[in-house]
């Protein structure tokens, strides 16, 4: 694992309640998102939808600009797994489409992702995106205190690789608060009551990425962001930031 930190940086409570407005406001985003999200809509269409929330909630964007990135929303299809700029594309019935998003509230970050079928789903395509769901919730769960951060990556490891799939190992998890991406890194594979513990107080982005055809291997598209499966297997991408509270885990972005 490459995180190299002994303990967790910790939120105080005034932290926390920025970081629950930032986390609504993602949530905001993603309702809207997904209820326009259908057969013949273009995901710059979509990107104009996570503008207009941000807008509307005096928030910013913590896509927007990241190492010149050019949107709010990373709007990734099919055998995209994440990190895919919106455009022109225009969404086709059975698609599969994961939305990643954030925001910033008065210097505090929030930051989640879900994928979704648009129009009818494959029984293939829904049990990828359940899986993905189920390995987040999992993930989820294991974010108590006396807890550590491998029990997490197991927690995903576990259920995708129980299920078939892949996931790629340059991508992960991170810590959020004041940036978008903090220490530590948070696989999404890892060995329960390894790493640095997790205590109250601790906020993390947790997010399972899931390639169908089972390898591990991506590539990056020409245009420095878009990231696809090796194998052209559809990918899911599913997140949320999520803190250690006092009797356990407490998802901010929802």
């Amino acid at each position: 694992m490459r995180h190299r930190l002994a303990t967790l940086p910790r939120r105080s409570a005034v932290d926390l309640r920025q970081m629950r407005l930032a986390g609504r406001v993602v949530a905001e985003m993603h309702e809207a998102i997904r209820g326009a999200a259908q057969p013949g809509v273009t995901t710059a269409a979509l990107d104009l939808i996570g503008r207009e929330v941000l807008a509307k909630r005096s928030a910013t964007s913590n896509f927007l600009g990241y190492h010149g990135f050019p949107a709010v929303i990373c709007a990734s299809v099919n055998d995209e797994v994440v990190h895919g700029i919106p455009g022109p594309r225009t969404l086709q019935d059975g698609d599969l489409l994961s939305i990643d998003c954030g925001a910033i509230v008065n210097g505090w970050h929030g930051d989640a992702a879900f994928s979704m079928a648009i129009g009818t789903a494959t029984a293939a395509t829904q049990r990828l995106i359940d899986t993905a769901d189920k390995a987040l919730a999992a993930a989820i769960r294991a974010m108590v205190p006396g807890g550590h951060l491998g029990d997490i990556g197991a927690a995903i490891e576990e259920i995708v690789s129980a299920a078939g799939y892949g996931s790629p190992r340059d991508y992960c998890g991170h810590g959020i608060g004041t940036a978008m991406h903090e220490e530590p890194d948070v696989e999404n594979r890892g060995r329960r009551g390894k790493g640095p513990a997790l205590e109250q107080g601790v906020v993390l982005a947790i997010e399972p990425m899931l390639i169908a055809g089972g390898s591990d291997d991506v590539r990056e598209l020409d245009d420095d962001w878009t990231v696809v499966t090796g194998d052209g297997s559809l990918a899911a991408h599913v997140e949320h930031t999520v803190l250690v509270g006092p009797d356990g885990p407490e998802i901010l972005t929802i």
